[in-house]
């Protein structure tokens, strides 16, 4: 393209110059100017790296996603963000095993999972965030100790996590959940229908399907699961929610996965500090209401968490020891992202 122009502009440089008042130097700081200027326009120039996440069309995770596509965060930190929306869980965890994209969003016990496979993945917080334990409003349950004999329904089957600690913080009272209580296993919809018809005295559930509960009325939250940790001596600010990915990719990629971060990190402090950014938000929230759409925003923001740091990445691990992780197995803390290493 320079030397294009160069060309181009010799003839020219020698008919204006013979002009009144054009001097050679000024022309010259003109044409190569522009020149610089085609060029930085030039469609030559190199692309972007592109990071390329698979996430569920209507979850949490693609609200601060489209906020950071919509605001050019990631372009902003020097790469492009494509979204590849799935219809469900195992349609985004085998996006992410198939290696059809860069990185999904997964729990922390997923990511444990894969590790003791021999498959690890890096995670990176998303978020806090686990779920409550939601029950009519006129109920008597408070604490866990009220749960024994009860009908209790639990999202996301045996191995969810807030079912694990529920029952591990049982146990430090003595009590046995899975003998004592009468467990059913459902989808989350189902069992919000069922604690609405009082065919369950309680719902262990995830918290976006606890907002919405309490946001259309007639149930409250008995304690929410970060209580659980609390009780189980760990920092109740631990990202259980993160996006993970394959461990090799990763260790290749890690000035995007930086770049990714800080972006992340800009996103949510400002669906954090501004709630106007929530409104172009709203379609994907499926919000019926103003209730439900302010519980869901709001139980977004409680759940954005510090940067990781030693202790609570110990914390972390601890969890998973607790959940049943074999110390042999356990996540090293090399495979928790910490931003600047």
């Amino acid at each position: 393209m320079m030397r294009l122009l160069q060309f181009l502009a010799l003839p020219v440089l020698r008919a204006l110059t013979a002009a009144r008042g054009v001097t050679p130097t000024l022309l010259l700081l003109v044409l190569f100017g522009s020149a610089t200027a085609l060029a930085a326009e030039s469609p030559e120039a190199d692309p972007l790296p592109v990071l390329t996440l698979s996430v569920l069309q209507f979850g949490t995770a693609h609200w601060e996603l489209e906020h950071l596509q919509r605001r050019q965060l990631d372009r902003a930190q020097g790469f492009e963000l494509k979204v590849r929306l799935v219809a469900d869980l195992p349609a985004s965890r085998l996006a992410v095993v198939s290696g059809s994209v860069d990185g999904a969003v997964g729990d922390l016990l997923w990511a444990q999972s894969r590790y003791a496979a021999g498959t690890p993945y890096l995670y990176l917080p998303f978020s806090a965030q686990i779920g409550e334990i939601v029950v009519a409003s006129d109920s008597a349950i408070e604490q866990v100790a009220d749960l024994a004999g009860k009908r209790i329904g639990v999202a996301g089957g045996p191995e969810s996590l807030g079912w694990l600690l529920l029952q591990q913080v049982a146990r430090q009272q003595g009590i046995d959940l899975a003998r004592t209580a009468n467990v059913q296993f459902a989808a989350p919809p189902l069992l919000s229908q069922a604690l609405r018809r009082g065919q369950v005295d309680a719902l262990v559930t995830y918290w976006h399907f606890a907002a919405r509960l309490r946001a259309e009325g007639g149930s409250r939250s008995a304690f929410a699961l970060a209580d659980l940790l609390q009780a189980l001596g760990l920092n109740p600010d631990l990202p259980v929610l993160g996006y993970v990915f394959p461990q090799a990719w990763a260790a290749q990629h890690r000035v995007l996965l930086d770049q990714f971060e800080r972006a992340l990190r800009q996103g949510k402090t400002e669906l954090a500090d501004t709630p106007a950014y929530w409104d172009a938000i709203r379609p994907l929230m499926r919000a019926e209401d103003d209730a439900v759409f302010a519980a869901l925003r709001s139980g977004f923001v409680e759940g954005i968490s510090e940067p990781l740091d030693a202790e609570r990445i110990a914390d972390l691990r601890r969890l998973l020891s607790l959940t049943g992780a074999k110390p042999a197995q356990l996540m090293p803390e090399a495979l928790f992202f910490r931003a600047g290493r």
